[in-house]
């Protein structure tokens, strides 16, 4: 079975968030530069759900973790 990759739209999509073009740049603008010291899943912007989903796709190098990356480079840009 093949793994599954995600874009940066279904990434939202996943955590409940609009996931248009536009909206993905906006919240990026909105939320950037997240702090060096602060992970991504500990940011303030995200709930208790995006936030346990965040940690659980990274911790565990899942299907969403090189799209997470993604996001957490863009962010701190």
């Amino acid at each position: 079975m093949y793994p599954q990759t995600h874009d940066l739209a279904s990434l939202f999509k996943q955590l409940g968030l609009p996931n248009d073009d536009a909206a993905i740049e906006r919240f990026i603008e909105q939320h950037s530069p997240l702090a060096e010291d602060c992970k991504l899943a500990d940011a303030p912007f995200w709930d208790n759900a995006q936030a346990g989903f965040l940690r659980e796709e990274i911790g565990e190098d899942a299907d969403w973790a090189e799209v997470v990356d993604q996001l957490n480079l863009l962010l701190r840009g």
